[in-house]
């Protein structure tokens, strides 16, 4: 009876909708402590799905389980930069003190141990979960005091404050990070320029301002097309959606972003909503940023309020528009904003095929527009100080400010925001890393640089970026960095697509056969035969990206390589240069290196 209570107060919570699913998986699950066969049967007829949707919707998301995991659930980021800091030392002795096996439950059922992908802590790590809340700065003695907390079974709500306290790590700021802005402005001047809001929308295509996840597709035409779209059916309807789902390895700005700017974040929304004409907005936070959904709401609360959310905006009379926040739940996929829809409407995270596109067919079909946490913030600052303003920042052809998540082998990892134009080597200087090796743009699906390129520029007509900027010192095993971004996207493969689902599991096995120093031409040669072949016949951006990593340091970074491979021996006859050179060809990428297009 118990269980079925708080079953029910959280479908009544949700209005018993499906497309709230996710919602409804996560609270029931918090309540319960996972998804039970009864709990999924007992969802599944109050949403009025069948349950085998339910259950396919739980079974896609790493942080819903639907077999009991222990009470205290400790998952290990796993990120390269977390490794850099010894996490799976730390992970080994936590399992020793527990007499567990990693990945592993413990007979009584009070613990489980495991890894977890990137938790967006890289700048504060070691970083792990426990009960999907965040963790950071894990220490010998951390390790041993969690040991003692778990044996006690004292509850995670009492465990140390401080323990949960997550850093900014501001290091340099500019017009994002400095805002001072009163909230409801940039809406004030919006409708000061005129009532059918086109005013506004020419100064964001006036802006130049372009999307900050990684693809850099035009805001400006992407809301313009989202406002001529017609709509569909009886009641047609525009949406707003914020991707907030960074889950790209090394980037946290956007949690940065959220944590200090929040009201210019949903200004910036609002805008869009007034811009498009759309009533209705969601926030998509990933999971891993599950601290962070308290402090929005009352953010959303706070805006209501203030008459900045709701009924008849600062008056404007017909001008409605609310946000909700909805909660990921570990999958990297939903980054691709057709995957993002696809779970804000309750079902897997697969990406949809396209054309058509969000900005015509969207959440529910509607037109919708998608765009980055640092997007809706650029947003708002051109509303209120216009697009000539905006322009001013960056370069010609890259507006504004870009902001880095800076991690790894440096005296001060955190938040950079730099004008457009500023070289790679610049930020190596201010950010205190000394005797570099490499630097890895964007995450793994972006670009590694190596000495000879510091001199390039973080800009969309030289190094584009979502954000992510991991460095490595000459101590570094390049090799060991690229298997880690390897097995990273065998892992967050969504399994939908034969060529991704395949093609990742097989590249994670060619790593692990040239670490073990068993490598042969012919594995090398598969690299770029994957490669072509993920290219063209992959569903999505993830498998067209698996590759990046292998591509750019097998041409610039041959020596990692080559320790393990032995080609003198081997492959004499092998040559690296040609594969490369036919392999840039083949996908006619100049620089080896490309981003996850879906991350807007």
């Amino acid at each position: 009876m118990k269980n079925t209570d708080a079953i029910n107060a959280v479908l009544k919570r949700h209005g018993n909708d499906g497309t709230r699913l996710m919602q409804i998986l996560r609270e029931t699950q918090e309540a319960l402590g996972w998804l039970s066969p009864a709990t999924l049967t007992a969802i599944a007829a109050g949403v009025n799905w069948p349950r085998s949707r339910v259950e396919s919707t739980a079974g896609f998301y790493s942080f819903f389980h639907t077999a009991p995991l222990g009470r205290y659930r400790v998952l290990w980021s796993d990120n390269i930069t977390d490794r850099m800091l010894g996490n799976m030392d730390l992970m080994r002795a936590m399992c020793e003190k527990l007499w567990l096996e990693p990945g592993r439950v413990s007979t009584d059922g009070l613990v489980s141990v495991d890894t977890t992908s990137c938790t967006g802590m890289c700048d504060q790590g070691p970083a792990v979960l426990v009960n999907y809340r965040a963790i950071t700065h894990m220490t010998t003695a951390r390790v041993e005091q969690m040991v003692e907390l778990i044996h006690n079974q004292t509850p995670v709500a009492e465990w140390p404050a401080a323990w949960f306290r997550i850093e900014d790590n501001i290091r340099r700021a500019d017009i994002l990070l400095t805002n001072a802005m009163t909230p409801g402005d940039a809406l004030r001047i919006s409708f000061a320029r005129g009532s059918a809001a086109s005013a506004t929308l020419d100064e964001i295509k006036k802006s130049a301002l372009r999307g900050r996840g990684g693809a850099g597709f035009t805001t400006g035409l992407k809301w313009e097309a989202c406002r001529n779209a017609p709509g569909h059916g009886d009641k047609p309807a525009r949406y707003v959606v914020c991707n907030a789902d960074e889950g790209e390895p090394g980037t946290f700005k956007d949690r940065v972003l959220l944590t200090r700017q929040p009201d210019l974040v949903i200004e910036g929304m609002t805008v869009a909503a007034w811009i498009i004409g759309a009533s209705k907005g969601f926030v998509y936070l990933r999971g891993e940023y599950r601290y962070l959904l308290e402090p929005l709401n009352a953010v959303l609360a706070r805006r209501r309020q203030q008459g900045l959310l709701g009924e008849n905006i600062l008056g404007r009379e017909g001008f409605s528009f609310d946000i909700e926040v909805h909660l990921g739940a570990g999958a990297y996929v939903c980054g691709e904003e057709s995957a993002l829809i696809e779970s804000l409407e309750g079902k897997r995270g697969v990406p949809r095929n396209r054309p058509p596109y969000p900005v015509t067919n969207g959440f529910l079909n509607q037109p919708t527009v998608v765009n980055n946490v640092e997007t809706f913030a650029a947003a708002a600052l051109v509303a209120k100080n216009g697009g000539d303003w905006y322009r001013g920042f960056g370069t010609a052809k890259s507006s504004g400010t870009k902001i880095l998540s800076v991690s790894g082998d440096c005296v001060q990892p955190g938040i950079y925001e730099y004008p457009f134009g500023v070289t790679v080597r610049q930020v190596l200087e201010e950010c205190g890393a000394r005797d570099t090796q490499a630097v890895q743009v964007s995450g793994p699906s972006g670009i590694c640089l190596n000495r000879d390129e510091f001199d390039r520029r973080i800009a969309f007509d030289d190094v584009p970026t979502a954000g992510a900027f991991m460095i490595f010192n000459q101590q570094r095993d390049i090799f060991e960095v690229v298997r880690n971004f390897v097995h990273f996207f065998a892992h967050e493969s969504c399994g939908f697509c034969t060529p991704c689902r395949v093609g990742t599991t097989l590249l994670k096995n060619l790593v692990d056969k040239i670490a073990d120093g068993n490598g042969t031409r012919t594995d090398i040669d598969e690299i770029f035969h994957l490669n072509r072949l993920l290219q063209t016949t992959a569903h999505c951006g993830l498998g067209h990206t698996a590759c990046n990593p292998l591509l750019d340091t097998l041409e610039k970074f041959r020596p990692a390589y080559e320790r393990r491979l032995n080609l003198l021996k081997f492959v004499p006859a092998f040559n690296l240069d040609a594969a490369l050179s036919q392999a840039r060809q083949m996908t006619g990428r100049d620089d080896a290196g490309a981003h996850l297009e879906a991350a807007q």
